[in-house]
C-alpha cells in the first residue's frame, strides 16, 4: 500500500535514461542466452570498466577492480572498498541459469522419416508453452582431445530455426481431455533437427543428414554429444512490449534481469566504504546444487582470496566476513496479472511499473523453505530507497497455500548475514516469454546502487 508508479515521477531526461538503460540490458539477454553466455558477456563488461582476474593480483588495495569466474558458469565482481573485507561486503547475488530445455547425452535419432534430439527440460515449466514455437540450440560441445567447440542455431537471420511439434487440433479429442501438466509430456519434447535423407544412405538416412551438417559447421562427431551441453531456447531478440514500449518481452528475465542490473550496480558504483560484489550463479532452478550453485564453496573461498590479498589471513577472518556482509538476494518476483487476480493478495503482490520489490520472505505451505529476513534490516533498507527517492514496494509469491518458490536467500543466510530477496515483478515467469516493466528495471539498477554504496 506504500507503493507508487515510478512512471509518474519521471522528467524528460529521465525517461531518456530508462530506456537508454533498457536498451543495454535487452542486449545483454539476447546475447546471454545460456549461463556461460551471460558469462562471458559479463567479463566483456567488467573488463570494458576496467576489472582485472583476481588472479592477477599479488596484493589487494582499496580501490581495485577484481573478477574471479567459476567453470565458466559463475562469475564475482568485486570493488575492494575501504573498510577491511573483515568488516562485511555488500553483496548483490543473483543466478543466471533460466527454465529450458536440455538435450540427453545420447539425443540423436531417426523416427519415421524425422531426425530428432532427445531432450529433457531443466527447471519449473508448463511443457505445452515451449512447443510450436521457433526454437534455438546452443551450448558447447567438448571433445576428448580438448577442443570445446561452440554450438548455436537458430538466431542468426540466416540460421533456420528449430522445433517442438504439436498435434493438430483435428485430432486432439483425446489429447484435450488431458490435465495442463499431461498435455505434452515429459518425453515428447523432442527437437526437430531435419527430413531431408542422405543421398546413398539406406538406414537412418535423415539422421545421416543432420550428422553430416553437424559435422560440415561445428567438426564434431555422433559420440560426441555424449560430452556436450546443449540448451533448446526461444529463438530470436528480446523486443519492446506494449503499444507505449513500457516493458521488455524475452526470455530468461528470470533471473537475469536482476544479473545484468547488479553487475551494472557494482561497475558503476565504484569504489565505496565496504567491499562491493556482483555475484551471477548457476543451477537455482534446480536446487542451487553443485559446483557451479549458491551451495558450491566458489563464493567463500574467493572471499577468503580478498582477506589473503589485503591482510594477514587466518579462517576466523573470513567467518567474520561473511557473518558481517549484508547481501540482497537479487531475484524476480511473480507481477500481478490482472487476467489472475484471484491467486494473488492484492495487498501484498508485486506490481508492474512500481520499483523494486522486496520479499522478506518467500517459501511455500507456512513459509517453508524460506530466509525470511530481520525486521531490523528491512528498516535499515527502507531507509536507503527512502533518501534516494528510489520506487520500491513488497510481496509475496501469491495467496497463502496457492503456491510458492524459493531463491538462494537462505544459502547466504546460513552463514548468519543479513540477506532478503530483492528484485523485479515479472509477468508470464518461466515461459519461453516472459514480460518486465522497464521502470521496474532501472529502479532496481538505483535500488542495487544506493544499496552498496550507502548501506
Amino acid at each position: 500500500m506504500y507503493a507508487k508508479c515510478a512512471w509518474k515521477k519521471y522528467s524528460s531526461t529521465d525517461l531518456e535514461k530508462v530506456f537508454k538503460f533498457n536498451e543495454e540490458y535487452k542486449d545483454y539477454i539476447t546475447k546471454g542466452k545460456t549461463e556461460r553466455k551471460c558469462v562471458d558477456e559479463a567479463v566483456k563488461l567488467a573488463e570494458s570498466y576496467g576489472f582485472k582476474p583476481l588472479a592477477s593480483f599479488e596484493k589487494l588495495v582499496p580501490g581495485d577492480k577484481v573478477y574471479v569466474t567459476n567453470k565458466g558458469k559463475n562469475i564475482a565482481c568485486f570493488v575492494i572498498g575501504n573498510k577491511p573485507v573483515e568488516q562485511g561486503l555488500r553483496v548483490l547475488g543473483a543466478h543466471i541459469d533460466s527454465p529450458r530445455i536440455d538435450i540427453k547425452q545420447n539425443p540423436l535419432y531417426e523416427k519415421n522419416g524425422f531426425a530428432l534430439l532427445d531432450a529433457h527440460y531443466y527447471g519449473g515449466i508448463k511443457k505445452y508453452q515451449w512447443v510450436t514455437i521457433p526454437l534455438a540450440l546452443h551450448g558447447v560441445v567438448c571433445k576428448k582431445d580438448g577442443t570445446i567447440v561452440d554450438v548455436c542455431i537458430g538466431e542468426d537471420a540466416n540460421d533456420p530455426v528449430l522445433g517442438i511439434t504439436d498435434l493438430l487440433i483435428h485430432l486432439s479429442a483425446d489429447q484435450m481431455q488431458k490435465t495442463g501438466a499431461k498435455v505434452i509430456e515429459g518425453e515428447d519434447l523432442d527437437l526437430t533437427m531435419g527430413n531431408m535423407p542422405l543421398e546413398g544412405e539406406e538406414k537412418d538416412a535423415v539422421k545421416a543428414n543432420v550428422l553430416k551438417l553437424l559435422k560440415e559447421k561445428y567438426d564434431f562427431e555422433e559420440e560426441d554429444f555424449i560430452s556436450a551441453e546443449l540448451e533448446i531456447v526461444p529463438s530470436g531478440p528480446a523486443r519492446d512490449y506494449g503499444l507505449d514500449r513500457s516493458m521488455v518481452a524475452g526470455y530468461g528475465h528470470d533471473d537475469r534481469v536482476c544479473a545484468y542490473t547488479s553487475l551494472r550496480a557494482v561497475l558503476d558504483a565504484g569504489a565505496c566504504e565496504y567491499t562491493t560484489c556482483a555475484i551471477l550463479v548457476d543451477k537455482e532452478e534446480v536446487g542451487s546444487i553443485g559446483a557451479t550453485g549458491a551451495h558450491s564453496k566458489f563464493f567463500e573461498n574467493t572471499v577468503a582470496e580478498l582477506i589473503n590479498l589485503t591482510t594477514d589471513y587466518s579462517e576466523l577472518k573470513v567467518r567474520h566476513a561473511m557473518e558481517n556482509t549484508k547481501m540482497l538476494s537479487s531475484d524476480v518476483s511473480a507481477g500481478f496479472d490482472p487476467l489472475y487476480a484471484g491467486v494473488n493478495d492484492p495487498k501484498n503482490a508485486a506490481y508492474l511499473g512500481n520499483g523494486i520489490c522486496y520479499n522478506k520472505y518467500t517459501g511455500s505451505r507456512g513459509k517453508s523453505g524460506c530466509n525470511d529476513a530481520m525486521p531490523e534490516y528491512m528498516a535499515e533498507i527502507r531507509k536507503v530507497m527512502d533518501e534516494n527517492n528510489i520506487n520500491y514496494q513488497t510481496a509475496e509469491l501469491g495467496r497463502v497455500d496457492q503456491g510458492g518458490g524459493g531463491t538462494i536467500a537462505y544459502i547466504l543466510g546460513n552463514y548468519n548475514m543479513n540477506v532478503i530477496d530483492a528484485g523485479i515483478a515479472v509477468l508470464n515467469m518461466h515461459a519461453p516469454m516472459e514480460i518486465v516493466s522497464k521502470a521496474d528495471v532501472y529502479e532496481a539498477y538505483c535500488a542495487y546502487k544506493a544499496f552498496i554504496s550507502k548501506l
